[in-house]
């Protein structure tokens, strides 16, 4: 298919084209001339006002619930979701049933997505039905095109299971992930252990949680080597931690929920089932450590942590309603809120490299790997925004900046 895009602005820092407002023609996937005024025929034409381009957005953490939880999201509709959102890649978590713990459900889920124009990456489970018992097929699912490894939201209870892990991943480059919580810290707490937790009579998660179980897994890496992810950090003293093992030379990279990020912990006065996330909403004071550590380079990478659940698990009494949210409907719009157009954009296309996923820029001759939005124009976002299944966003009814149109991958295209 030849596609012509029209007076688009180019924000790509590596390009040389960067804010330059041009035409782009591509054919079959291949960006084949960047120019003004182009008059190659096309079979599409995308004429839209105000209309950026940036390379592809990259989402390291999102679920889809199929197999097992299709009512939540099937990987179809939930590819879709991503690319109308503007993410041309999505890593995909073993939240399923069974869990991505072996190379066939690997291979299975791959090609689901394989004629997608969004490229799936799936995380494979880094122990065997995710029960930190024992570990999982960790090279063959590699072989089958596993990205990373980690068990979705459940702490590795055992240190020498994760060290055992980071010795053995170095024999094929493999990185390994380990979820933030001491659980026997958090107990059953639901919320921020903080003023509002009391008020509310919540059960508080304190951020020592988060941090104990950081301190040990960098203790683990120090004396091992190899890479390790940390996913969704959310505490001031997190990215302390994490910035202190990186001036040592550890190889570690961590990444940030959106809405920990925009919101904090005074939206659960309302008592909505959709502000229970984990790692759960925290203080002001911890949000700005966050985005200042998102600034300085100590946190690698912006996710949406979609996790969406159906209404018989998310509408009920908030003791009782599972962690999650969606976000890749609201991620753009809430990071613009918070960030210059240009800052979300590094964010959101950070994070390939760390994940072994290939980066293209936007040039002549290059693979087409494009995310199309249109920037500044403020909105709220109601249920109509949701392109999910599930319509659990923590973002519903705040006002959000910034729309997104698509993309375009040398799979195909995807457009609102």
């Amino acid at each position: 298919m030849k596609l012509l895009i029209k007076s688009v602005t180019i924000l790509d820092e590596n390009s040389t084209h960067h804010k330059k407002k041009l035409d782009i023609f591509i054919d079959r996937g291949l960006i084949k001339k960047i120019g003004k005024n182009l008059t190659e025929k096309a079979d599409k034409e995308i004429d839209i006002k105000n209309l950026h381009v940036s390379r592809g957005w990259f989402d390291s953490s999102v679920s889809f619930g199929e197999p097992g939880f299709e009512e939540r999201e099937t990987i179809a509709n939930g590819l879709d979701t991503a690319g109308k959102s503007g993410f041309s890649a999505v890593a995909l978590n073993p939240l399923t049933n069974p869990v991505l713990d072996h190379s066939g459900s690997i291979a299975a889920v791959k090609a689901k997505a394989a004629e997608h124009a969004v490229n799936l990456y799936p995380i494979g489970s880094l122990t065997s039905k995710s029960e930190g018992v024992d570990l999982a097929e960790l090279l063959d699912m590699k072989g089958a095109g596993a990205v990373s490894f980690g068990d979705y939201k459940t702490p590795l209870r055992n240190p020498n299971l994760l060290k055992i892990a980071l010795q053995y991943a170095q024999n094929f480059d493999a990185l390994v992930q380990s979820f933030p919580q001491e659980n026997r810290i958090a107990g059953n707490g639901i919320v921020n252990e903080h003023e509002n937790s009391t008020s509310l009579g919540l059960k508080g998660i304190p951020n020592l949680a988060e941090e104990l179980q950081i301190t040990r897994d960098l203790y683990l890496l120090e004396y091992t080597g190899g890479k390790l992810h940390i996913p969704t950090i959310s505490t001031e003293k997190s990215v302390k931690l994490i910035k202190e093992a990186k001036k040592k030379g550890l190889d570690v990279s961590c990444s940030v929920a959106i809405h920990n990020l925009v919101l904090n912990d005074e939206e659960l006065k309302e008592f909505d089932a959709n502000s229970k996330v984990l790692p759960p909403l925290r203080t002001k004071k911890d949000t700005k450590a966050l985005i200042k550590g998102l600034k300085d380079g100590t946190i690698d990478m912006v996710t949406t942590d979609h996790n969406p659940i159906d209404v018989e698990h998310k509408k009920v009494e908030f003791d009782n309603a599972l962690f999650g949210s969606i976000g890749l409907e609201s991620a753009f719009g809430a990071l613009c809120k918070i960030f210059e157009t240009e800052e979300a954009i590094q964010l959101l296309t950070k994070g390939k490299k760390r994940f072994g996923i290939e980066e293209h820029e936007i040039k002549e001759g290059e693979i087409a790997d494009l995310s199309l939005f249109v920037p500044d124009e403020t909105y709220s976002f109601t249920e109509k925004d949701i392109l999910s299944t599930s319509k659990n966003s923590i973002f519903l009814h705040k006002e959000l900046k910034g729309k997104t149109l698509g993309i375009i991958t040398q799979k195909g295209i995807i457009l609102k």
